[in-house]
């Protein structure tokens, strides 16, 4: 039996497979799977791969395999980023502008933050933050950029906080969706997502089931939408005896709602709170 997983999340589900067949973790963070292995050091059948999920298709072929019996998404920035500060995800603290989960990429945040047009990051911070001051914020990086570069985490949390008015300032931190889009821009967290679910999907056997954990409506939106689209529906008028439409289903959705933590859960570990578990079971 092969299992597919993200190395460096999810760990404690991970250490809860079958000590049986082959689990192939997968991560562009080479810190995680770090992490991952020494956690995960008494398992001998788990393969660390340092490539991006999008990719699973590619990786797969190379390890000689056709298809698994299972997959495990977990999808954002883990907690181990957000509490190494000096990655530059965190809006805490003053840390230099990366936010890149694979650190041998080239675009960084303070390339976006420093070299993207006023109108491009506005539509960032907008689409990919649901931030309503979004072109006020952009307007205000560039107007302080033009008297030296934004450098750091610090530098851009004071912009964005002088950008939103204080009687707004009340659902969270303030760069908290600021901070959200700019990392998805680095990482191309969006874009890809529908593709790679498909694509996941194609790559399980008969029964096998795509399990993803998201923690934003972006993600969330992304992965129902292609769940729907897998699933297939007949287009055909009611009053037709047969299916001429040529609908084609790989599968059927577990999950008619999202499966969210329990109170407990959330109680005990504030970040779940965001969390939503999506299942797709291949025919």
């Amino acid at each position: 039996m092969e299992q597919f997983g993200g190395a460096g999340h999810s760990l404690e589900i991970i250490k809860k497979l079958s000590s049986q067949g082959i689990l192939i973790g997968i991560d562009r963070d080479e810190e995680a799977l770090t992490a991952a292995s020494n956690k995960l050091k008494n398992f001998q059948n788990v393969k660390y791969i340092h490539d991006n999920h999008d990719n699973i298709k590619n990786i797969l072929e190379k390890l000689e395999i056709e298809k698994v019996d299972g997959i495990l998404l977990d999808l954002g920035v883990s907690s181990y980023q957000l509490d190494e500060r000096n990655r530059g995800f965190s809006y805490l603290g003053e840390n230099e502008l990366d936010m890149r989960m694979d650190k041998s990429q080239e675009l960084t945040a303070k390339t976006v933050i420093n070299n993207y047009d006023e109108e491009k990051l506005a539509n960032i911070i907008y689409q990919y933050g649901e931030e309503r001051f979004s072109r006020r914020i952009a307007k205000n990086i560039c107007e302080e950029r033009k008297n030296c570069p934004i450098e750091t985490t610090k530098q851009l949390v004071e912009i964005i906080e002088k950008s939103i008015p204080k009687s707004k300032q009340h659902d969270g931190h303030p760069a908290k969706r600021t901070f959200q889009a700019i990392r998805i821009e680095v990482n191309n967290e969006i874009q890809p997502l529908y593709d790679t679910v498909r694509t996941s999907i194609k790559c399980l056997k008969s029964g096998g089931r795509l399990c993803i954990i998201t923690f934003h409506s972006l993600e969330d939106r992304a992965v129902k939408n292609a769940y729907i689209d897998a699933k297939g529906k007949c287009t055909c008028p009611n009053d037709l005896p047969y299916c001429v439409c040529g609908a084609k289903s790989e599968g059927r959705i577990i999950t008619r709602k999202p499966i969210i933590a329990s109170k407990r859960e959330q109680e005990e570990n504030s970040r779940s709170k965001s969390a939503k578990l999506r299942i797709f079971e291949k025919n």
